[in-house]
């Protein structure tokens, strides 16, 4: 029959997953470290085992000597001989010592070491083999709950569930099987964090459930999710034979509905990756139908998605979840607007031209800084004259524009050229039945009509007209009062 330390060492090779070499050698240095402490020195010790792991037993190696100095690494002749015939001086001997010479305190030396060893290589062994598996499914049963987290019966480890790594769809009872992804692992411990709630949970189940991820027919661009809501996966294929959407979907719904079992009913939207930004933008808004995408910026990733009315509520998704999960599948910032909406956007002049071109007609330009490929110099001449408008420029003669400072004949030229490229100049047309502009034109008046009365301020004398009400000096109130012609003879004659 196995004895005791037979029995203690296989139970560390097939319980704990420690490797034979290990248990050996911990127990090895246990029983070395006794004798150091009872010898001195453990440089002249063997450690054995006997038949399978039965027995354990020390060696010192004592050297034959004449004379005897040091009894701990030699042994006199006399006493070799007694112990093997034909012993020799220089011989060295195996002495088996006799366990019975160490006293309490060795004994719980070696007792202590080896439980501290064990406990080590077992810890060091256990965040080896989960540390691989990191990133990977684990099933486990539910243990016990504390403030919310969970711990996890893993077998060998006790894996740690915390709450904020758990969908809010999901309760869990005691005893429930739990398939979780191993998010983290510590060495303390070791700790094996799980997680229902990353994406990268989202990615082995879908490789689950479709061989094609699986083997990379299929690749996943990227996975989004807001736990408990809505997942987006952008997946696209290198092969042109593959349907990625489809293949991921299955056949009449099949696998993508393994899936959302799975995550408790979490809905799942799949659709293509494409290089083309808008074309992934409008994919990734999905399931709302949309009629355009604009890049508004494309080095700061700005986009306007254009959509019917009755798909607006469709792509902002309630609470603005779904268009924030685009957002964050394209990595692009998506505004999204309907067509009333964007008609009335403040956008500039290119970003309104481009994106009048959405809808087929084009963009009435009015002011000279609407106009493409103009020296931003120019404009600001033009503009710091008061000229900021076509209609304006085009009023103004040649030597008017010319005397104004930095504006150069050459450049004058090309603006008028930019101007017949982009800008129809239509001129109204006189009806045959509209009035003469000279017939407008107010009768001339006689010069002495024209002359205006002027008169003296009360306060500083400076000479003012009936029109002021201040006068322009002192800047007093002025006010004109006009007596009766035939009033003022009658007064005048009395």
């Amino acid at each position: 029959m196995a004895s005791d330390l037979a029995e203690a060492i296989r139970q560390l090779i097939y319980e704990k997953g420690i490797s034979e070499d290990l248990v050996l050698k911990t127990i090895e240095d246990a029983l070395l470290a006794a004798y150091k402490k009872r010898y001195g020195t453990a440089e002249n010790a063997v450690v054995r085992f006997t038949g399978e792991y039965e027995g354990v037993e020390i060696l010192a190696k004592r050297t034959i000597v004449d004379e005897l100095d040091d009894p701990v690494l030699e042994i006199s002749l006399d006493e070799a001989k007694e112990l093997v015939d034909g012993a020799e001086l220089g011989d060295i001997l195996e002495i088996p010592i006799d366990p019975r010479e160490f006293d309490l305190q060795e004994v719980m030396l070696a007792k202590q070491t080896t439980r501290q060893s064990l406990r080590e290589i077992s810890r060091d062994t256990l965040y080896a083999e989960y540390k691989a598996k990191q990133g990977e499914i684990i099933i486990g049963y539910y243990q016990r709950e504390k403030g919310g987290n969970i711990f996890v019966d893993l077998g060998r480890v006790e894996g740690f569930f915390p709450k904020k790594f758990q969908s809010p769809r999901e309760t869990y009872q005691p005893g429930e099987r739990i398939k979780a992804l191993i998010a983290e692992v510590s060495k303390n411990g070791p700790q094996i964090v799980l997680s229902r709630t990353h994406p990268e949970f989202v990615q082995k189940i879908l490789e689950l459930e479709v061989p094609e991820v699986y083997d990379k027919t299929i690749e996943v661009f990227k996975i989004v999710r807001e736990p408990g809501y809505r997942t987006k996966i952008a997946v696209y294929s290198k092969r042109d034979d593959v349907d990625p959407v489809g293949a991921c979907v299955g056949l009449k719904g099949i696998r993508i509905q393994s899936i959302i079992r799975e995550l408790e009913g979490e809905k799942i939207d799949v659709l293509k990756y494409e290089i083309d930004p808008r074309r992934f933008i409008k994919n990734a808004l999905s399931p709302a139908d949309v009629r355009e995408v604009y890049i508004i910026d494309e080095a700061r990733h700005t986009a306007l998605a254009v959509v019917d009315e009755s798909q607006l509520s469709v792509a902002i998704g309630k609470q603005g979840l779904n268009v924030r999960l685009a957002n964050r599948l394209c990595d692009w910032s998506i505004d999204v607007k309907t067509e009333e909406q964007f008609r009335e956007l403040d956008l500039s002049s290119e970003a309104r031209r481009a994106a009048s071109s959405l809808f087929g007609d084009e963009e009435e330009i009015l002011r000279l800084d609407e106009l493409p490929g103009l020296d931003p110099g120019l404009v600001a001449a033009l503009a710091g004259a008061g000229i900021e408008m076509i209609e304006d420029f085009l009023a103004r003669s040649e030597d008017e524009l010319l005397a104004i400072e930095g504006v150069a004949e050459d450049a004058l030229s090309s603006l008028r050229a930019v101007i017949d490229e982009n800008v129809e100049v239509i001129e109204e047309e006189i009806e045959e039945n509209a009035v003469p502009a000279e017939a407008m034109e107010p009768p001339p008046v006689e010069q002495e009509d024209v002359e205006q009365e002027t008169y003296e301020c009360p306060d500083c004398h400076a000479v003012i007209t009936p029109d002021m009400t201040h006068c322009p000096q002192c800047g007093v109130a002025l006010s004109f009062e006009y007596e009766d012609a035939e009033a003022e003879a009658e007064d005048q004659e009395s």
